[in-house]
């Protein structure tokens, strides 16, 4: 990807989203310098510690094609350039149009990534494992993909080093009467519309609140580009539950184990203990 398509895909998002994304990788970047100003030494007798030492080269994998997420790309190229990796390649595949979309771009730009390969799939995988004539080999690979991207980390891995391998989106909320309905339904739908494997469940100490949330879910499954997938989704892995009392929602929640749980309770915080 070239300089002059990473220039104009600035004028072809929304107005709204460059500052967005921009605000949002101040704050990722405000999270990771303070993450890593709080390694400690000299704790002991012995003088033991933690120091971190950057990688050379990393390669990030952010999903494409059908959907884009400029979010995988802050998260991922962000911290490596707090950490002091002199290197940051980023691969993602081309949408319908044979083009990088926009906002990944424009994130990447933000993120202060050096080079953008259009490519996708298993095989940019591979390439970042073993290099190619044109993509460098990597130290470390990170960033979720498909069932595919996932296969191929797991081949990958010994050869390059791997971040996770990282299954299907899943959301579990636990909310508590004073939740707001809109909120809910649209973290629900956040990861609901990833992956028609992915799982959204809510958890809930209201009948009101679950009724809210459903109607919700149902009006802004109109408006959502990415409709068919997410209605799959939370036809065959969505769950409304209302419970008793919050502490009954975190037992579930800790049999379950969510990728992703959000406390949406009055003192959260007083519950994190538990979790």
């Amino acid at each position: 990807v070239t300089k002059k398509q990473i220039a104009s895909a600035y004028q072809e998002v929304d107005s709204e989203l460059a500052p967005a994304l921009k605000l949002a990788a101040e704050r990722i970047r405000s999270f990771h310098t303070a993450q890593k100003e709080g390694i400690w030494s000299g704790v002991t007798k012995l003088d033991s510690g933690q120091l971190i030492r950057p990688l050379e080269r990393i390669g990030i994998y952010a999903p494409g094609g059908t959907a884009s997420y400029p979010s995988t790309v802050l998260m991922t190229a962000i911290p490596a350039r707090v950490a002091g990796v002199k290197e940051v390649i980023l691969v993602t595949p081309p949408g319908l149009n044979g083009t990088v979309s926009p906002p990944t771009l424009v994130a990447a730009d933000i993120a202060g990534v050096d080079r953008i390969f259009s490519v996708g799939g298993a095989q940019a995988i591979a390439a970042l494992a073993f290099g190619t004539k044109s993509i460098p080999k990597v130290d470390k690979i990170f960033g979720p993909g498909n069932i595919f991207v996932v296969l191929a980390k797991k081949m990958v891995y010994g050869v390059v080093g791997i971040d996770g391998l990282q299954g299907p989106s899943e959301v579990l909320i636990i909310a508590g009467e004073t939740a707001n309905p809109k909120y809910c339904a649209a973290d629900l739908l956040a990861q609901a519309e990833h992956d028609p494997l992915a799982s959204a469940i809510l958890i809930t100490t209201s009948q009101r609140l679950a009724e809210e949330v459903n109607q919700e879910v149902e009006q802004q499954l109109k408006d959502l580009p990415r409709r068919a997938i997410a209605t799959e989704s939370l036809n065959n892995r969505g769950k409304i539950i209302v419970v008793n009392e919050v502490d009954e929602a975190i037992e579930l929640a800790n049999l379950y184990a969510p990728e992703h749980l959000c406390l949406m309770v009055d003192r959260a915080t007083s519950y994190l203990d538990k979790v």
